[in-house]
């Protein structure tokens, strides 16, 4: 499974790992996923979402329609 958060697009990034002595070494940083199960009232049916801590704030912040409905149009989630 990807590591894309299906509501806000986060994604892994590249960086570099710094020792001690400065010698740099790459390495990844991973957002932090969460497989969640939400519920969507008007359309009376679970969905299940692979979404950042952050994507969980704004599905609260925003309500789980109107978080999927920008993601879509963001293009994050495919219908």
């Amino acid at each position: 499974m990807s590591k894309v958060c299906q509501i806000t697009g986060k994604k892994v990034v590249t960086g570099h790992k710094v020792s001690h002595s400065n010698i740099k070494t790459k390495r990844t940083f991973a957002p932090n996923l969460q497989d969640r199960r939400y519920f969507i009232p008007e359309e009376n049916k679970w969905v299940d979402l692979r979404v950042s801590a952050a994507g969980m704030r704004t599905i609260t912040k925003l309500g789980i329609a109107e978080a999927l409905k920008r993601a879509r149009a963001k293009g994050f989630l495919s219908a």
